[in-house]
Order: structure tokens, then sequence, then C-alpha cells
């Protein structure tokens, strides 16, 4: 019996943007995985923590911004998980959770240079299938440290940052076409970003 396949796609999403959500339709629409869970981290050990804003505000845009979309579920499983967050931990967890699925790691190519510090890295690749997705700030064989990371060669890559559209807020310019219009309207509404 096949297991059934789930992304796991894990990140600040500070704030979820049309770049995170064209990757997200993009593993299950060309049906590399049967599912995309998106998972809101808490502060990243390895990130400076000054720009992040509530656990409970990411999740909302997030919901928001994914509400209807086929394949991709938002999760908020590693805001309840012991802190700091570790991804092994996270990866563990589901699998003790859901046994019968198969999970894997998404994760940028930007991520790779630095690998080998997370938790338990090695475990993470032996363990799970890790997928990487091409990031204008990497090279394109750097994945080649690691033979087992699947490089997504074909990944849709969008000119698109959230620190740019947080940096962009905070300046007064338009986010138009950035991300969904519900988010726009939700960073509006809560004067997210203005400090």
């Amino acid at each position: 019996m096949n297991k059934y396949n789930v992304c796991v796609y894990s990140g600040s999403f500070n704030p979820i943007h049309n770049g995170h959500i064209a990757l997200a339709e993009y593993l299950v629409d060309r049906q590399i995985v049967d599912e995309v869970w998106v998972i809101i981290t808490p502060q990243n050990p390895l990130k400076p923590s000054d720009t992040l804003i509530n656990d409970n505000l990411r999740l909302q845009m997030a919901r928001l911004a994914l509400e209807g979309r086929k394949g991709i579920v938002v999760s908020d499983v590693e805001i309840h998980l012991p802190k700091p967050s570790y991804t092994i931990d996270t990866l563990r967890f589901l699998q003790s959770q859901y046994p019968l699925y198969g999970f894997c790691l998404l994760i940028g190519q930007d991520n790779v240079a630095i690998f080998d510090k997370w938790k338990s890295y090695r475990q993470i690749l032996h363990d799970f299938r890790v997928l990487v997705y091409p990031r204008n700030v990497a090279t394109t064989t750097e994945h080649l440290k690691y033979p087992e990371m699947q490089l997504l060669t074909d990944a849709p890559t969008v000119d698109i940052s959230s620190t740019d559209i947080r940096s962009r807020v905070k300046s007064g310019l338009p986010i138009t076409g950035l991300l969904p219009d519900a988010v726009a309207e939700f960073i509006a509404e809560h004067r997210l970003y203005k400090n």
C-alpha cells in the first residue's frame, strides 16, 4: 500500500505571500505530493526575532490566503510543540500521529548551506525525503552537498519576499499583487508591520 504523501512546508510566513502559495500549489498540481501542510513556525532558532509578529496573526493570514485551495492545509502544530521548535521534532511528532502518512520536508535552497546546523540534520536526511526549491540567493549546485536532497528544478521562482512586503508596508508603499487581497486587508485592518 502506498503511503499518503504529505509535504511539510514550515516557515514564519511573516506574512504569507503569492510566492509561498505558488510553490504549495505546484507541489500538489504536479502530484509531487498528495498534500502540502503549511506549518506556521514559532521563532526559528537560527533567525533573528525582531520582526516576527504574533503566531496567531500569522496563522490567520495563512488561513485567509489558502482557504479553499485543494490539497493545501494550514497547521498550527509547531505552535503547540515545546520550544525551541526544531524540524526533526515536528517531523517525528507528525509521523507518530499519522503513521500511515509519508512525510517529506520542503526547504529553500538558501537553507542547504546551513543545513548542517539544524538539529539532527543527518536523521532528517535518513528518515525523510527532503525537497529543495530554488531561491535567487543560492547557486543551483548547493544541494549536491547532500545527494539525498531532491532539487525541484522546475518549481516556480517568484521574486517576492516577506521582508520586502514588511518594508513596503512600513514605508506606506502598495503591496497589491504580492499577496492575496484578503491578507493585504488583514494587514491593513490590524495595522501590522507599521513599526
